[in-house]
């Protein structure tokens, strides 16, 4: 959206992430159903039906949310590999293969009208993806923060869950990306500079969930609720303690390194580093869930 040209080092790795990411996803709304059979009442039905689907349910506003998104990253991954399907239908000699990479390429030619047509399609799914980035993950949060419970009822979660998303998004991506580059020899392709770039956006979304960390406990000790309170001391002192230090450690602490740039620039390090970064935002969802249930209410 910002015309960055350093995505295009990172673009395919990123935007298989977030498919393989949105299809783990789209199972979750089935489970949290209970009993499986019953996921199609997750489904819009008519009315008329007498299934009566609950709309003020958030587990439904997920199955809308996802599948939207799913739809967006899918078009966004295609459109961005039709040029990529042309040079592999005219350098290929056999003639299935032929077909097949033509048909997918929609008879791309590479002429100045497909590049227009192309760039404005691009610009327009890139658009549409943005705010479906924001809307996505603030829903996701909105399936805890309309609840009663001591840590979950809180207005901080949507931009406190927006950006751990694309902090341990990019994280993800360094995952997949430096053995791929080592591996590969891409080297000249995905260079230092471009993860540079990326590590400077873990940074700052970084920070900003440690940020939400401690407004969390702002919040509790202001509202003057004893369970709240209680609540977020259990979460660091009580039966939990390991699970919440181990979130905090990989989410906040680590990250910090950051501010260095010879490590932004270490590609060993970082692979360490996106790993712990994604442990740390899987016990970030524990501490979230887990908790809560055990502690609820209790003074």
């Amino acid at each position: 959206l910002l015309r960055q040209r350093w995505r295009t080092s990172i673009n395919r790795a990123a935007e298989a992430m977030t498919l393989f990411a949105v299809a783990c996803a789209g199972i979750f709304p089935g489970i949290h159903v209970g009993r499986w059979w019953l996921a199609w009442y997750l489904a819009p039905v008519p009315n008329a039906n007498a299934i009566w689907p609950n709309f003020r349910s958030p587990l439904l506003w997920d199955v809308f949310a996802v599948s939207t998104y799913a739809t967006v990253s899918v078009l966004f991954w295609y459109v961005g590999l039709i040029p990529d399907l042309a040079t592999l239908r005219d350098r290929t000699k056999s003639k299935v293969k032929q077909f097949f990479f033509g048909l997918f390429a929609l008879g791309w030619r590479g002429s100045n009208r497909n590049w227009r047509n192309y760039e404005m399609a691009y610009l327009i799914l890139a658009g549409i993806s943005t705010p479906l980035v924001l809307s996505v993950h603030t829903v996701v949060s909105f399936d805890f923060a309309t609840s009663v419970l001591p840590g979950w009822h809180a207005t901080i979660f949507p931009p406190y869950f927006v950006a751990g998303a694309i902090f341990s998004g990019f994280a993800m991506v360094l995952t997949l990306l430096i053995p791929v580059r080592q591996m590969f020899g891409l080297g000249n392709l995905i260079t230092l500079k471009h993860i540079d770039n990326m590590t400077k956006v873990i940074l700052a979304t970084g920070c900003i969930a440690g940020y939400a960390y401690g407004m969390e406990f702002f919040i509790a000790w202001y509202s003057g609720v004893r369970p709240e309170q209680e609540f977020f001391w259990n979460r660091v002192f009580g039966q939990w303690w390991w699970a919440a230090w181990i979130m905090l450690l990989c989410n906040m602490a680590l990250p910090m390194s950051l501010w260095s740039q010879k490590l932004r620039r270490n590609p060993t390090w970082l692979f360490i580093l996106s790993i712990f970064i994604n442990l740390g935002m899987w016990f970030e969802r524990f501490v979230i869930v887990v908790p809560s249930l055990s502690h609820e209410f209790e003074p």
